[in-house]
């Protein structure tokens, strides 16, 4: 079912939406195209009518692949999952599918669109309380979660959907200076996964649209 061609994503260096698609790129051994969508320059590249017929909802990413375009990172996640080879991101047994599901769903929807460019844009000057709220909020519910699924990576000992969710958000903690120190199976998780190949080179500070000031 998989196509010769290339699949192109269209992101932004900074977006966890977008990092998760890199990071299962890179855990399938799957080669792809980037085009930079800028959330920021001219005030928001992702507001044009071009992009807007890529992604109706004016995020990213959006990703074309196969003849089609996806734009939920969850869904390209799981359709590269049902349509490559290469390790599995969602685990054969379906109590411990439900559980990666479960904690992707957490992170995916319960905590990063809260924090989001387009919510922090609105909330204006308090936006780094409101982002550290949430992000606290959400590690609270997911420390004990994970205390229960994880052994050396999120479920078990295989990388899953729920790792590749993780890690960016935990960036996103770190970002807005929230203390992963408070939750030391989240910092022990992140910093497991954080040598991994395919997380290191899928990292923000690694990518075409990186800023010189950013690029490491």
């Amino acid at each position: 079912m998989a196509s010769q061609t290339k699949p192109i994503l269209h992101g932004y260096f900074r977006s966890s939406c977008s990092w998760r698609v890199r990071i299962a790129f890179a855990l399938k051994g799957i080669e792809f195209d980037q085009v930079p969508v800028n959330l920021i320059k001219d005030g928001g590249q992702q507001l044009t009518d071009q992009y807007k017929v890529l992604n109706p909802m004016q995020q990213v990413p959006a990703v074309q692949i196969d003849g089609i375009t996806l734009s939920q990172s969850l869904a390209v996640i799981q359709y590269i999952e049902e349509t490559r080879p290469g390790p599995r991101l969602l685990p054969a047994d379906p109590k411990k599918r439900a559980q990666v599901r479960m904690i992707s769903d957490l992170i995916a929807s319960g905590i990063q669109p809260v924090q989001n460019l387009y919510v922090l844009q609105k909330i204006g000057a308090e936006k780094l309380q409101w982002a550290q709220h949430f992000i606290q909020r959400g590690f609270e519910a997911l420390e004990p979660i994970l205390k229960e699924t994880a052994s050396k990576y999120c479920v078990g000992d295989e990388i899953s959907m729920a790792d590749i969710c993780l890690v960016p958000q935990v960036y996103n903690a770190e970002r807005f200076k929230v203390d992963v120190d408070q939750f030391p199976t989240i910092k022990r998780l992140n910093q497991t996964l954080m040598k991994v190949d395919a997380f290191k080179v899928s990292h923000p500070s690694c990518q075409p649209d990186t800023p010189a000031d950013i690029c490491t």
